[in-house]
C-alpha cells in the first residue's frame, strides 16, 4: 500500500509447512477454506516439514525453487502462507517469486474487510490492518524524500518512512478513540439491561459452526448465514421470549479460529465484550466436523483471552442432520443440569430442547408456589396477573385469594418493592423451591 508491489490476482499457491513447534495447531484444509472465503482460486498447495522456519525465506532453498516452479507453471499471482511471516520474509519472497506474498494474518484481515458492514466493524478491521501494516512499511516513494540538500530542497526533516509511520500512529489513535466511544455506548446498553434484569445469552464458537443459522432459527431473524468461514463479522442482538424466563437478549458474535492473532483479538474486543459480559454462552459446535475436539479447545483459549472462561456454558452440537441416525437430545450431568444439546439449526430440529436448557440455566432462580393474599391486597394480585405469573387462582370463604404463581425471583421481588411489602408479610401455602 505504501510501496510498489506486483499486481495481485486470484490464482493462488498455498504453502503449509509442518513446523515442529506448531505441529497439530493448524489444518491445511481449513487454510484452503480461508483462501476460498477470501475470493482466491487455489491451484496448488506446497507442503513440507521443517524443524524451524528459515530466517530469510521461511522455507528452505529447495522448497523456494519448488515454489518458483509452481508459480511459473500456474502463472499464479498470489502465494499465501498458512503461517505468520516477518516483514523481511515477505519482501524477500516477493523479490524471488515476482508476485504478491501474504501470510495467514493478512488473509484473515482481508476476509474481515470484505465482511464488515457496520461502522463499528469497519473501524475494528481498519485498526487491525493498520497495526499489522505498521511493521511492514518500506521506502517506496523515494521522489518524496524530505532530507535533501540544496537551496529550496530542504523539507521538514522527515523521511517518507517517518511520515508514513506518523500518519499511521495518528490514524490508529483516532480509531481507538472512536472504538472507545462505541465501548462506552455498549456499556450503557448493558447497564440498562442489567437494571431491567434481562439476561444476555451469547452465541460463541468456531467459525462456520452454524451460529448465525442457529440465531435465525431461535429469533426468526434474517442474519446473513453462509457455509463459509467468517460469514458473520458484525455482532447482532435480538430480544426473544423464553417460556418461564421472559425476555432474553440473544447475541450473535464473530467466529473464532485457531491461532487467531492477538492483535485481532484486541481490535475486536469491543465486539467480544458481548460474550465476556453474557449470563450464558451457547458454545456452538459443528458436530459433523472431524476436528471438533480441537475446535472446542481453540474456542476455550480465545474465551480465556477475553476473560469469559468462567461464564456458564451450554454446548450446542449443531448440524446433526449431517450425521447418520442422530436424533436431537439433551445431555445432563450427574446433578441433572443441562450440559449439551444436539440439534440441527438448518432443519430446526431440537429447538424445543435448546429452549428448555436455556430456561433451566438462565431461569433457575424462579419462585413458584401457592400464595394467600388477603382481600385488601387486590393491587398485588393485579401485578401478578400483569406479569403473566398466575397459573391458577381461587377464593376462599374468608375472602382471601389463593394464587398459584410462577415467575422469576427478580420479578417477584420487584412486585413486592412496588407494593412496599415485606417478604415476611406474604403468606405461602407451599413455599417456593
Amino acid at each position: 500500500m505504501f510501496f510498489d508491489r506486483p499486481e495481485s490476482g486470484e490464482l493462488a499457491i498455498l504453502v503449509h509447512l509442518d513446523i515442529y513447534e506448531e505441529r497439530g495447531t493448524s489444518d491445511p484444509r481449513e487454510f484452503e477454506e480461508l483462501s476460498l472465503s477470501a475470493g482466491a482460486d487455489p491451484v496448488a498447495m506446497l507442503t513440507g516439514s521443517r524443524s524451524a522456519p528459515s530466517a530469510k525465506y521461511f522455507v528452505g532453498v529447495g522448497k523456494l525453487d519448488e515454489l518458483k516452479a509452481l508459480v511459473k507453471e500456474h502463472e499464479a499471482e498470489l502465494v499465501a502462507f498458512n503461517h505468520t511471516l516477518t516483514p523481511s520474509q515477505e519482501r524477500n519472497l516477493e523479490a524471488q517469486l515476482k508476485c504478491r506474498v501474504l501470510d495467514r494474518t493478512t488473509l484473515i484481515l482481508d476476509i474481515f474487510a470484505q465482511r464488515a458492514r457496520t461502522h463499528e466493524g469497519k473501524l475494528q478491521v481498519e485498526l487491525a490492518q493498520l497495526q499489522h501494516m505498521s511493521t511492514r512499511l518500506i521506502r517506496g516513494w523515494t521522489h518524496l524524500e524530505r532530507q535533501k540538500g540544496g537551496i529550496g530542497m530542504r523539507g521538514p526533516g522527515e523521511t517518507q518512512l517517518e511520515t508514513d509511520r506518523r500518519l499511521l500512529r495518528e490514524r490508529i489513535k483516532t480509531i481507538k478513540a472512536k472504538l472507545e466511544k462505541v465501548r462506552r455506548q455498549r456499556d450503557q446498553g448493558r447497564r440498562s439491561r442489567t437494571r431491567a434484569e434481562i439476561p444476555v445469552v451469547s452465541l460463541v464458537g468456531y467459525t462456520n459452526a452454524g451460529k448465525s443459522t442457529l440465531f435465525n432459527a431461535v429469533t426468526d431473524a434474517e442474519v446473513y448465514a453462509e457455509d463459509q468461514l467468517f460469514a458473520t463479522l458484525d455482532p447482532t442482538m435480538r430480544r426473544v421470549e423464553i417460556p418461564d424466563v421472559g425476555a432474553v437478549v440473544l447475541a450473535d458474535t464473530v467466529g473464532f479460529i485457531s491461532r487467531l492473532p492477538h492483535k485481532l483479538v484486541e481490535a475486536f474486543r469491543a465486539t467480544l465484550e458481548e460474550a465476556a459480559n453474557a449470563d450464558l454462552l451457547l458454545h456452538t459446535i459443528d458436530a459433523a466436523d472431524a476436528e471438533r475436539l480441537r475446535n472446542i479447545d481453540e474456542v476455550q483459549k480465545v474465551l480465556s483471552e477475553i476473560g469469559a472462561s468462567d461464564i456458564p456454558q451450554l454446548l450446542v452440537y449443531n448440524k446433526i442432520d449431517l450425521l447418520s441416525d442422530m436424533a436431537p437430545r439433551l445431555d445432563r450431568d450427574g446433578d441433572g443440569k443441562p450440559v449439551a444439546v444436539w440439534l440441527s439449526a438448518h432443519q430446526k430440529a431440537g429447538m424445543a430442547l435448546l429452549q428448555q436448557a436455556i430456561r433451566e440455566l438462565v431461569g433457575e432462580q424462579m419462585c413458584q408456589g401457592m400464595l394467600v393474599l388477603p382481600s385488601y391486597m387486590g393491587s398485588v394480585r393485579a401485578r401478578f396477573h400483569q406479569a403473566n405469573a398466575v397459573l391458577s387462582e381461587k377464593y376462599r370463604e374468608d375472602g382471601c385469594c389463593e394464587l398459584n404463581v410462577r415467575l422469576p425471583e427478580a420479578d417477584f421481588n420487584r412486585i413486592l418493592a412496588a407494593e412496599t411489602l415485606d417478604p415476611d408479610r406474604v403468606g405461602w401455602v407451599s413455599s417456593p423451591p
